[in-house]
Protein backbone atom coordinates (compact mmCIF):
# COMPACT_ATOMS: atom_id res chain seq x y z
CA UNK A 1 0.00 0.00 0.00
CA UNK A 2 1.48 3.23 -1.27
CA UNK A 3 -0.84 5.35 0.56
CA UNK A 4 -0.60 6.35 3.91
CA UNK A 5 -3.23 7.08 6.78
CA UNK A 6 -1.93 10.35 7.61
CA UNK A 7 -3.16 11.78 4.18
CA UNK A 8 -6.75 11.22 4.89
CA UNK A 9 -8.56 14.40 6.31
CA UNK A 10 -12.03 12.67 6.03
CA UNK A 11 -13.98 10.08 6.18
CA UNK A 12 -17.12 8.33 4.13
CA UNK A 13 -18.20 5.74 7.00
CA UNK A 14 -20.40 2.43 6.58
CA UNK A 15 -22.12 1.63 9.59
CA UNK A 16 -24.05 -1.97 9.04
CA UNK A 17 -21.13 -4.43 9.21
CA UNK A 18 -18.44 -1.46 10.06
CA UNK A 19 -19.16 0.77 13.31
CA UNK A 20 -21.88 -2.52 14.45
CA UNK A 21 -23.15 -5.35 13.35
CA UNK A 22 -27.65 -5.77 14.22
CA UNK A 23 -27.25 -4.04 17.71
CA UNK A 24 -23.67 -5.35 18.56
CA UNK A 25 -21.33 -2.77 18.46
CA UNK A 26 -17.73 -3.32 17.33
CA UNK A 27 -14.95 -3.52 20.00
CA UNK A 28 -13.73 0.09 20.57
CA UNK A 29 -16.71 1.89 18.40
CA UNK A 30 -17.01 5.11 21.23
CA UNK A 31 -13.05 5.02 20.88
CA UNK A 32 -13.12 5.47 17.10
CA UNK A 33 -14.86 7.95 17.08
CA UNK A 34 -13.41 9.95 19.94
CA UNK A 35 -10.21 9.63 18.09
CA UNK A 36 -11.48 10.75 14.71
CA UNK A 37 -12.94 14.07 16.52
CA UNK A 38 -9.82 14.34 18.77
CA UNK A 39 -7.83 14.15 15.44
CA UNK A 40 -9.87 16.54 13.32
CA UNK A 41 -10.94 13.57 10.79
CA UNK A 42 -14.27 15.13 9.41
CA UNK A 43 -16.58 12.55 8.67
CA UNK A 44 -19.62 11.60 7.87
CA UNK A 45 -21.94 8.21 8.19
CA UNK A 46 -23.41 7.27 5.19
CA UNK A 47 -25.55 3.80 5.23
CA UNK A 48 -27.12 1.89 2.25
CA UNK A 49 -29.83 1.22 4.89
CA UNK A 50 -32.67 3.52 5.12
CA UNK A 51 -34.72 1.45 7.55
CA UNK A 52 -34.30 4.05 10.26
CA UNK A 53 -34.11 8.22 10.06
CA UNK A 54 -30.93 9.84 10.43
CA UNK A 55 -32.02 10.43 14.04
CA UNK A 56 -32.66 7.10 14.78
CA UNK A 57 -29.64 5.83 13.68
CA UNK A 58 -28.11 8.54 16.26
CA UNK A 59 -30.31 7.34 19.20
CA UNK A 60 -28.92 3.97 18.33
CA UNK A 61 -25.41 4.60 18.34
CA UNK A 62 -26.15 7.08 21.26
CA UNK A 63 -26.72 3.51 22.94
CA UNK A 64 -23.68 2.34 22.14
CA UNK A 65 -21.59 4.79 23.25
CA UNK A 66 -21.04 6.41 20.32
CA UNK A 67 -21.85 10.25 20.17
CA UNK A 68 -22.95 10.91 16.23
CA UNK A 69 -25.04 13.73 14.97
CA UNK A 70 -28.22 13.50 13.16
CA UNK A 71 -26.56 15.85 10.56
CA UNK A 72 -23.50 13.73 10.02
CA UNK A 73 -25.43 10.85 9.02
CA UNK A 74 -26.97 10.51 5.42
CA UNK A 75 -29.15 7.10 4.63
CA UNK A 76 -29.61 5.84 0.84
CA UNK A 77 -33.08 7.00 1.86
CA UNK A 78 -32.01 10.71 2.60
CA UNK A 79 -29.94 10.64 -0.48
CA UNK A 80 -32.60 9.96 -2.42
CA UNK A 81 -35.31 12.44 -1.40
CA UNK A 82 -32.40 15.13 -2.08
CA UNK A 83 -31.29 13.78 -5.66
CA UNK A 84 -35.24 13.73 -6.49
CA UNK A 85 -36.04 17.05 -5.02
CA UNK A 86 -33.12 18.64 -7.48
CA UNK A 87 -35.47 17.22 -10.21
CA UNK A 88 -38.87 17.69 -9.05
CA UNK A 89 -40.91 20.77 -7.50
CA UNK A 90 -42.38 20.88 -3.80
CA UNK A 91 -45.92 19.05 -4.04
CA UNK A 92 -44.29 16.49 -6.29
CA UNK A 93 -46.59 12.94 -5.71
CA UNK A 94 -44.47 10.39 -5.35
CA UNK A 95 -45.61 6.55 -4.35
CA UNK A 96 -43.09 5.00 -1.05
CA UNK A 97 -42.88 1.06 -1.16
CA UNK A 98 -40.71 0.91 2.16
CA UNK A 99 -40.63 2.11 5.54
CA UNK A 100 -41.68 5.33 7.59
CA UNK A 101 -38.04 6.75 7.57
CA UNK A 102 -38.73 6.91 3.47
CA UNK A 103 -41.57 8.41 3.65
CA UNK A 104 -40.09 10.99 6.23
CA UNK A 105 -36.94 11.52 3.86
CA UNK A 106 -39.52 12.32 1.09
CA UNK A 107 -42.00 14.77 3.11
CA UNK A 108 -38.82 16.72 4.40
CA UNK A 109 -38.29 17.83 0.94
CA UNK A 110 -41.38 18.65 0.42
CA UNK A 111 -42.92 15.81 -1.67
CA UNK A 112 -46.69 14.57 -1.31
CA UNK A 113 -47.11 10.90 -0.63
CA UNK A 114 -50.01 9.60 -2.76
CA UNK A 115 -50.81 5.93 -3.89
CA UNK A 116 -52.48 6.65 -7.63
CA UNK A 117 -51.27 9.64 -10.17
CA UNK A 118 -47.87 9.87 -9.03
CA UNK A 119 -44.41 11.19 -10.68
CA UNK A 120 -42.54 8.67 -8.94
CA UNK A 121 -41.94 5.92 -7.28
CA UNK A 122 -39.58 5.26 -4.47
CA UNK A 123 -38.47 1.85 -3.55
CA UNK A 124 -36.36 0.53 -0.60
CA UNK A 125 -36.44 -2.33 2.24
CA UNK A 126 -39.57 -2.88 3.40
CA UNK A 127 -40.67 -5.33 6.26
CA UNK A 128 -44.34 -5.68 5.80
CA UNK A 129 -43.93 -6.67 2.23
CA UNK A 130 -46.57 -8.39 0.86
CA UNK A 131 -48.33 -9.08 -3.01
CA UNK A 132 -50.66 -6.11 -2.91
CA UNK A 133 -47.63 -3.72 -2.32
CA UNK A 134 -45.51 -5.37 -4.71
CA UNK A 135 -48.09 -5.24 -7.37
CA UNK A 136 -49.30 -1.06 -6.56
CA UNK A 137 -45.83 -0.11 -6.87
CA UNK A 138 -45.26 -2.36 -10.28
CA UNK A 139 -48.56 -0.56 -11.79
CA UNK A 140 -47.55 2.62 -11.22
CA UNK A 141 -44.42 2.17 -13.00
CA UNK A 142 -45.90 0.77 -15.97
CA UNK A 143 -48.34 4.20 -16.07
CA UNK A 144 -44.93 5.89 -16.41
CA UNK A 145 -43.89 7.16 -12.81
CA UNK A 146 -40.18 7.17 -12.34
CA UNK A 147 -39.09 3.97 -10.71
CA UNK A 148 -36.37 4.83 -7.93
CA UNK A 149 -34.65 2.24 -5.65
CA UNK A 150 -32.87 3.89 -2.60
CA UNK A 151 -29.94 0.72 -3.46
CA UNK A 152 -30.17 -2.56 -4.43
CA UNK A 153 -27.77 -4.49 -1.66
CA UNK A 154 -28.82 -8.24 -1.91
CA UNK A 155 -28.30 -8.73 1.63
CA UNK A 156 -27.36 -7.01 4.68
CA UNK A 157 -24.97 -8.68 8.18
CA UNK A 158 -27.05 -9.60 11.12
CA UNK A 159 -26.35 -11.24 14.11
CA UNK A 160 -28.38 -14.16 12.06
CA UNK A 161 -25.83 -13.43 9.44
CA UNK A 162 -26.80 -11.85 5.89
CA UNK A 163 -30.27 -11.66 5.50
CA UNK A 164 -32.10 -10.43 2.37
CA UNK A 165 -31.24 -6.49 1.75
CA UNK A 166 -33.41 -3.94 -0.55
CA UNK A 167 -32.21 -5.25 -4.01
CA UNK A 168 -34.28 -8.47 -3.30
CA UNK A 169 -37.06 -7.26 -1.62
CA UNK A 170 -37.85 -4.60 -4.91
CA UNK A 171 -36.34 -7.63 -7.42
CA UNK A 172 -40.30 -8.47 -7.77
CA UNK A 173 -41.60 -4.37 -8.78
CA UNK A 174 -38.67 -4.48 -11.28
CA UNK A 175 -39.63 -8.00 -12.84
CA UNK A 176 -43.23 -7.34 -12.42
CA UNK A 177 -42.69 -3.92 -13.91
CA UNK A 178 -40.44 -5.08 -16.41
CA UNK A 179 -37.97 -1.84 -15.87
CA UNK A 180 -34.97 -1.70 -13.69
CA UNK A 181 -35.09 1.18 -11.16
CA UNK A 182 -32.17 4.17 -10.74
CA UNK A 183 -30.09 3.41 -8.11
CA UNK A 184 -29.05 6.28 -5.42
CA UNK A 185 -27.19 4.46 -2.59
CA UNK A 186 -23.73 2.88 -3.03
CA UNK A 187 -22.00 1.97 -5.74
CA UNK A 188 -23.48 4.92 -7.40
CA UNK A 189 -21.46 8.32 -6.30
CA UNK A 190 -24.32 9.85 -5.12
CA UNK A 191 -24.18 9.29 -1.61
CA UNK A 192 -20.00 9.99 -1.42
CA UNK A 193 -20.66 13.39 -3.28
CA UNK A 194 -23.40 14.46 -0.94
CA UNK A 195 -21.43 13.63 2.38
CA UNK A 196 -18.49 15.35 0.79
CA UNK A 197 -20.11 18.52 0.16
CA UNK A 198 -21.37 18.60 3.56
CA UNK A 199 -17.94 18.06 4.67
CA UNK A 200 -16.25 20.35 2.73
CA UNK A 201 -14.20 18.10 1.06
CA UNK A 202 -12.31 17.01 -1.87
CA UNK A 203 -12.24 13.13 -3.21
CA UNK A 204 -7.70 13.52 -2.45
CA UNK A 205 -8.30 14.54 1.04
CA UNK A 206 -11.66 11.43 1.58
CA UNK A 207 -11.44 7.84 1.92
CA UNK A 208 -14.55 5.25 2.26
CA UNK A 209 -14.21 3.08 5.13
CA UNK A 210 -16.52 0.33 4.51
CA UNK A 211 -17.48 -3.85 4.69
CA UNK A 212 -18.47 -4.46 1.21
CA UNK A 213 -16.42 -4.52 -2.25
CA UNK A 214 -19.36 -4.04 -4.15
CA UNK A 215 -20.99 -0.69 -2.86
CA UNK A 216 -18.44 1.02 -0.44
CA UNK A 217 -15.62 0.31 -2.45
CA UNK A 218 -16.87 0.06 -5.52
CA UNK A 219 -19.10 3.58 -4.90
CA UNK A 220 -15.56 5.14 -3.04
CA UNK A 221 -13.63 4.84 -6.49
CA UNK A 222 -16.23 5.86 -8.53
CA UNK A 223 -16.50 9.04 -6.26
CA UNK A 224 -12.30 9.23 -6.67
CA UNK A 225 -11.51 8.48 -3.01
CA UNK A 226 -9.56 6.30 -1.35
CA UNK A 227 -10.49 2.87 0.17
CA UNK A 228 -10.43 1.55 3.18
CA UNK A 229 -12.13 -1.93 4.20
CA UNK A 230 -12.85 -4.20 6.90
CA UNK A 231 -13.27 -7.49 7.07
CA UNK A 232 -16.09 -7.71 10.26
CA UNK A 233 -18.68 -7.72 7.71
CA UNK A 234 -19.86 -9.08 4.30
CA UNK A 235 -16.25 -9.36 3.18
CA UNK A 236 -13.44 -12.17 3.90
CA UNK A 237 -10.31 -11.46 3.48
CA UNK A 238 -9.43 -14.13 0.22
CA UNK A 239 -12.07 -11.62 -1.75
CA UNK A 240 -10.39 -8.31 -0.40
CA UNK A 241 -6.92 -9.31 -1.04
CA UNK A 242 -8.03 -10.52 -4.89
CA UNK A 243 -10.15 -6.60 -4.70
CA UNK A 244 -7.11 -4.43 -3.47
CA UNK A 245 -8.21 -1.97 -1.33
CA UNK A 246 -5.87 1.06 -0.50
CA UNK A 247 -6.14 -0.18 3.12
CA UNK A 248 -6.92 -3.22 4.47
CA UNK A 249 -8.12 -4.15 8.53
CA UNK A 250 -9.83 -6.82 10.82
CA UNK A 251 -12.08 -4.38 12.00
CA UNK A 252 -12.19 -0.06 13.47
CA UNK A 253 -9.80 -1.79 16.61
CA UNK A 254 -7.23 -3.09 14.31
CA UNK A 255 -7.70 0.41 12.12
CA UNK A 256 -7.92 2.71 14.88
CA UNK A 257 -4.51 1.28 16.48
CA UNK A 258 -2.89 1.38 12.93
CA UNK A 259 -4.59 4.70 12.72
CA UNK A 260 -3.02 6.35 15.84
CA UNK A 261 0.66 4.66 15.68
CA UNK A 262 1.09 6.41 11.90
CA UNK A 263 -0.14 9.78 13.57
CA UNK A 264 3.07 9.93 16.28
CA UNK A 265 5.43 8.64 14.05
Amino acid sequence: MNKSLKDIKHLVIDMDGVLYVGNQPMACLPEFIAFLRRAGIGFMLATNNSGLTPTQYSAKLAKMGAEVAAHEIITSGTATAEWLARKYPPGTRVHVFGEDSLRQAMTDVGFVLADEDVAVVAASIDWSVNFEKIKRAALLVRKGALFVATNLDPTRPTEEGLIPGTGAIIAPIAVGAEQQPVAIGKPEPTMFELAMTKMGATPRTTATLGDRIDTDMLGGSRAGCSTILVLSGSTERPEAEAYGPDFLFTDIAHLLRAWEEQLTL
